[in-house]
């Protein structure tokens, strides 16, 4: 559920992409600051978006320093080093390790088991720390589970399994509160930005996993509703726009100006590159006369 809030390369100078890598890289070295190599694998897009974002709203000093890593020896890279990355990274772990119990619950993928044994005691540390986040991703991933398994079940095939606005719900309640950071006069509007965001970056998902999620017999919303084979259409591309605009709307009413390009250029272009991809991956198969399920 990781990727989705990611730059459109193509539509920033040279010195806006500098400024984003700047800020992935930051990311990664904090994450292994602050939890050890093994957090370094989890680093992901949509966490170094809200550390941009957290950044150009409450504007922290910030430090830019030239550093080698590991994966890249040879030739120093600039990070970028602030209070707001630090929350970013508390916030990456606790998907993270979230994400891989679900991976294990869902699937028992033995990957998501060793991910969330390496990030357990991790994972402690923040959920005490930021009990109304951790909470959050808690109960909402915990109603995730509960609409699958009656789906799985057969113990449902309406209600809540397939409302396609309550289940992506889920995903943004978790992530509207992890995109609050203090509580004071901004934090409705960055409810709202990672309220949209998570809602989309659910169907995204859900859209790319739907040929896998068929071939294994696990719930997707796309499916239980009785989306066409192919439910890259008009509509699902309206759904996800509304939800676009609004949290775009809600990042206009903040008084981000410093790296405000780079956010729109997220919010605006970056976030529908995925998009575009499965849509030119369908109409490949289509033109070679396949279906979705082959």
């Amino acid at each position: 559920m990781f990727g989705y809030i990611y730059v459109n390369e193509q539509e920033l100078k040279l010195r806006e992409y500098t400024t984003y890598r700047s800020f992935y890289c930051g990311l990664c070295q904090e994450l292994h600051r602050r939890y050890g190599r093994r957090a370094q694998l989890v680093l992901n897009y949509d966490t170094t978006f809200l550390a941009i974002l957290l950044t150009g709203l409450y504007e922290p000093e910030t430090l830019f320093e030239e550093k080698r890593c590991l994966l890249h020896p040879v030739h120093k890279h600039s990070m970028a080093e602030n209070d707001a990355i630090g929350y970013a990274a508390d916030m990456c772990v606790l998907l993270a390790y979230q994400k891989a119990q679900d991976d294990w619950e869902d699937e028992r993928k033995v990957s998501g088991r060793t991910l969330s044994a390496l990030l357990k005691s991790s994972y402690e540390k923040i959920a005490a720390e930021y009990p109304r986040q951790s909470k959050a991703v808690e109960e909402n991933i915990c109603l995730l589970h509960e609409t699958e398994s009656a789906w799985r079940d057969g113990k449902a095939t309406s209600g809540t399994t397939t409302d396609l606005d309550y289940v992506a719900g889920l995903t943004g309640n978790f992530l509207a509160e992890l995109f609050v950071w203090k509580d004071d006069l901004w934090q409705d509007d960055l409810r709202q930005i990672g309220f949209y965001l998570g809602k989309f970056v659910y169907l995204m998902d859900a859209l790319e996993d739907i040929d896998k999620d068929r071939r294994r017999g696990n719930y997707n919303i796309f499916t239980a509703i009785g989306s066409p084979s192919d439910p890259l259409n008009e509509e699902t591309q309206k759904i996800l726009a509304g939800m676009m605009t609004e949290a775009s709307r809600a990042f206009e009413r903040l008084p981000v100006l410093e790296y405000a390009p780079i956010i729109r250029n997220i919010l605006y272009s970056g976030v529908w590159c995925k998009y575009s991809a499965l849509q030119e991956k369908a109409g490949r198969r289509s033109n070679k006369g396949g279906s979705r399920d082959e």
